[in-house]
This record gives structure tokens, C-alpha cells and sequence, in this order.
């Protein structure tokens, strides 16, 4: 993690998986300073955050899966 981390809500589920993995490992590994490891924490906090949205709206998705008369169809899906 540094200065020049992408924005948390410009990522996808892919890319903040994969930078939280990263995370964790370092703060595991105990190799960071305590300002680092704060800030790593703070940035994963962020990403998990981020992750569980991204989750939600592909639940709701796929829940919004209808039968339909030609096969599968999306109903509305309501914010």
C-alpha cells in the first residue's frame, strides 16, 4: 500500500480481493511499522468494505433472475 493506491470505489471485486489478500499478509507477516500497519488495516477495513458491497449487488442480480415464457430474464431491481 502506498500514496498512489487506487481510490477503494474504483476497483473491482477482483482488484480489492486481491489487495486485501495482500494485506493480510503483510500485517501477518509483522514486518510493517505500527504507522504502516495502522494505515494497511485502515486501507483493508476500506477494501473488505468494499468487497461486501460488491457482493450484495451481485446477490441482488442474480436473485433478480426471473423464469420467463423465452428463458431467464432480469426483473428491476430496486436501491
Amino acid at each position: 500500500m502506498n500514496d498512489t493506491s487506487p481510490v477503494v470505489e474504483t476497483l473491482s471485486f477482483e482488484e480489492a480481493l486481491r489487495e486485501l489478500e495482500e494485506i493480510v499478509r503483510s500485517l501477518e507477516r509483522g514486518d510493517a511499522s505500527l504507522e504502516t500497519a495502522i494505515a494497511s488495516y485502515t486501507r483493508g477495513t476500506a477494501l473488505r468494505a468494499h468487497c461486501e458491497r460488491k457482493l450484495n449487488e451481485a446477490e441482488q442480480r442474480v436473485q433478480a433472475i426471473v423464469p420467463g415464457p423465452n428463458g431467464p430474464s432480469l426483473r428491476e431491481i430496486e436501491e
